[in-house]
């Protein structure tokens, strides 16, 4: 049976396809497009129960992120990133989470989590964070945003040996930058810059970096679901390349559609070509192994929790190699249907130029860099030792 967030997507998402010229356009999402994701109820799917989220099962957030980003890959893009906060926050301090979620439900939190800040210990067990972000995906409609930081030793430089943290900041202790989101895909993501000056942040807002990787916050925060005890290295790249599958699965529809009537330069009608029918079927095999292997690989893990048991880090490591091979794969099929679309594709005015992009830009993302998970996966499957900094991203 499919979630109920789902099935809303799927009433909605014809909304969502019409709007998604317009987000381009504006840099950012429309208020209708924020409007429609919150009546859908993505945001919340990872949310904890009594804070009035779902604590669905990750495949199911997996499949909602793929159904918005296939009608618009910049709704998806931000469903899938904003969207995973919400499970971080679950097994962060419950006074934080009273903060941004006790009066509206529905607040949504921005991020990005790279450590471009510093967060300097202060008395009254607070830290003063300053510095700049780019990249914080949906945060024109976020009251709240996830920043990363590294630890300060009291004297604004670094902590050494480091030691990253991630930080929480309300709307009023940062600054986006308007003018800072000018691509060339994904604009509608509204991926603006952020920047911090001095804000006092209380202890209780942040966690290091190392608490929330290995899937034993949950133990602290007294989160007894599954979904709250997989690790960050497999739950965060799970929305981002959901979105970038779902942009895949939107190409691919919109290429069938336009074949479907369309005359070659030859006078032949290309329901008729095999060569443009084979690379679609070829295309649409691709992508389907995508969907399958990112849900049936998250679905895996979360089973082994529910079960008893705790997920190897052969096996996280795994997921995390699955999880780059299906954005790449995905996103090869549809370079192969785009080649095959015809001249009109190219057209500022046919969608298959946008979802091209808007795919393209998805690989960007630090996530699906494959160098660092092939490498480590295959120090495991030989039983090597891998060095800790690849530990992070597992």
């Amino acid at each position: 049976m499919a979630h109920e967030v789902i099935k809303r997507i799927e009433e909605l998402g014809p909304e969502l396809a019409a709007l998604a010229e317009e987000n381009e356009k504006l840099g950012k999402l429309s208020d209708k497009t924020a409007d429609l994701l919150r009546q859908t109820g993505v945001i919340r799917m990872l949310q904890p129960t009594d804070f009035g989220g779902y604590a669905a099962h990750p495949r199911d957030f997996a499949a909602a992120v793929m159904a918005i980003a296939a009608n618009d890959p910049a709704a998806g893009w931000v469903a899938g990133v904003v969207g995973v906060h919400p499970w971080e926050l679950a097994q962060m301090d419950r006074r934080l989470q009273q903060e941004i979620w006790g009066d509206d439900p529905d607040t949504w939190v921005a991020s990005p989590y790279m450590p471009n800040g510093i967060a300097d210990p202060v008395e009254n067990d607070s830290f003063v964070l300053s510095g700049r972000w780019p990249f914080s995906s949906g945060s024109d409609h976020c009251q709240w945003d996830f920043l990363g930081a590294m630890k300060g030793d009291g004297s604004g430089k670094p902590l050494m040996p480091p030691e990253v943290m991630h930080v929480v900041l309300p709307r009023s202790d940062y600054q986006l930058i308007d003018d800072s989101w000018d691509v060339v895909g994904l604009c509608g993501t509204g991926s603006k810059d952020v920047v911090v000056d001095k804000a006092v942040v209380p202890a209780y807002r942040t966690v290091t970096q190392s608490d929330i990787s290995d899937g034993t916050a949950s133990a602290r925060s007294g989160r007894e679901e599954a979904v709250y005890k997989l690790s960050f290295g497999v739950m965060f790249p799970l929305g981002i390349t959901a979105a970038v599958i779902g942009i895949c699965e939107g190409a691919l529809a919109t290429h069938l559609a336009i074949q479907k009537d369309r005359v070659a330069v030859t006078g032949v009608q290309v329901r008729d070509d095999p060569y443009v029918l084979h690379a679609a079927g070829e295309a649409a095999a691709e992508i389907e192994a995508s969907r399958v292997q990112l849900i049936e690989g998250i679905g895996r893990l979360h089973d082994i929790i529910e079960n008893g048991g705790t997920p190897t880090t052969e096996e996280r490591s795994n997921q995390r190699r699955n999880q780059v091979r299906c954005a790449w794969r995905a996103v090869s099929a549809l370079d192969e249907i785009f080649a095959r679309s015809g001249g009109v594709a190219i057209r500022k005015s046919s969608p298959m130029q946008r979802y091209w992009r808007d795919a393209h830009v998805g690989l960007q993302h630090m996530i699906h860099v494959d160098g660092v998970a092939y490498h480590s996966n295959s120090l495991h499957k030989m039983g090597l030792e891998t060095p800790p900094g690849m530990l992070v991203t597992i």
